[in-house]
């Protein structure tokens, strides 16, 4: 009896130890391994991106409410088994009988059915305290955003600053940012996993987000569509930039200037900005370029550009070399993407011209 005792311990003591360890080797695992596979010079790897590592005060808020319904449900998940354990081990092999016939256990029954109603109220009640100080309404220190969906790539409209860009949101640490999410096509799910929970994108309607980031990166927190949009919804990607309150208002000033004025370009930019504002050349159709008579909207706006770390909506460095593939063969790069081919319309030296004006766009 006393060796069928100290075995049954043994084997209790090793499956709390593997239920304690699966969380954190799961998190290893997935983090770990070779990278996936995506045009050159990525934006975001799948591995950057971690709710285990808040960087707001609403997502640390969130981890702390994720971390106390994972604690309860482990100590339950170690009782129930352990206690299952027991009867297993406890009680097999004894001689053949009736069992003995009851009627029930009153108290018992009001026990097991009494305490996960507790349990569940008490974790109702922790979720919408958590729900409530998160989606709070605030009226100081805030800066409002856009973030609009696009087949595949996010717009970012900065409407008290006068500032329309794409695919990085640069935002200044210990201030609320409100955060409005649309999309112009289909719906599309916007999350940045280290500074806020995920938040639909939904045609014809406006959901809202806000994070108070409380540190500077150096270089970005990813983020990701999290609703399948179509063939790219896995490089639909997006950065999220947090600067201190100078470098913030250093951004935003650089941003509200137009782009360089004609006079100032010459040689293959200047031929560059004379081709991209023909009207046969389909580029001022779909972009913006403040200062300008390009007005689209159906492609990212252009005004800055060349100070931007990344095109083709987070997938490629903004390099020569990748804005001018980019700019030849775009389908070749995202299939099904909006913009067209252009190496069957431009010639190797105009395309070479586009691209050095789209790189004066500081």
């Amino acid at each position: 009896m006393k060796k069928r005792s100290s075995r049954f311990w043994l084997i209790a003591i090793l499956f709390v130890g593997l239920a304690a360890l699966a969380i954190p080797a799961a998190r290893a695992l997935a983090q770990s391994g070779p990278p996936v596979a995506c045009p050159p010079n990525c934006m975001v790897s799948f591995d950057t991106p971690s709710v285990f590592e808040p960087a707001s005060l609403e997502a640390t808020q969130i981890d702390a409410l994720f971390r106390f319904i994972l604690t309860i449900a482990g100590v339950i998940f170690v009782v129930v088994e352990g206690l299952l354990f027991f009867a297993v081990f406890r009680f097999r092999n004894r001689p053949a009988e009736m069992a003995v016939q009851t009627h029930g256990n009153t108290k018992l029954e009001i026990a097991w059915t009494t305490a996960p109603a507790v349990i569940l109220a008490v974790l109702m009640g922790f979720t919408l305290q958590t729900m409530g100080a998160v989606r709070a309404v605030a009226s100081d220190n805030v800066l409002h955003v856009k973030a609009i969906g696009h087949r595949w790539f996010w717009e970012f409209q900065y409407p008290d600053l006068n500032i329309v860009t794409a695919n990085e949101l640069v935002v200044p640490v210990n201030t609320i940012i409100e955060v409005s999410v649309e999309s112009v096509d289909v719906e599309h799910g916007f999350w940045a996993p280290e500074l806020f929970g995920k938040v639909d994108a939904v045609p014809g309607y406006t959901n809202r987000v806000r994070f108070t980031p409380d540190t500077v990166r150096n270089d970005y927190y990813g983020g990701q569509c999290t609703q399948f949009c179509g063939d790219q919804h896995a490089q639909m990607r997006f950065a999220v930039s947090v600067r201190s309150a100078a470098d913030f208002q250093t951004w935003a000033a650089t941003f509200q200037q137009p782009s360089a004025d004609a006079a100032t370009l010459s040689g293959s930019a200047a031929a560059g900005r004379e081709l991209f504002l023909t009207g046969t050349s389909q580029c001022m159709a779909c972009h913006t370029v403040a200062g300008t008579t390009a007005a689209g909207v159906t492609g990212p706006n252009l005004t800055h550009l060349a100070s931007r770390s990344f095109i083709a909506g987070g997938v490629l460095a903004n390099t020569t070399d990748n804005l001018a593939a980019w700019v030849t063969n775009a389908p070749g790069i995202k299939s099904g993407t909006v913009m067209p081919r252009f190496a069957d319309t431009f010639s190797p030296q105009q395309i070479a011209d586009l691209v050095a004006y789209l790189q004066t766009l500081k």
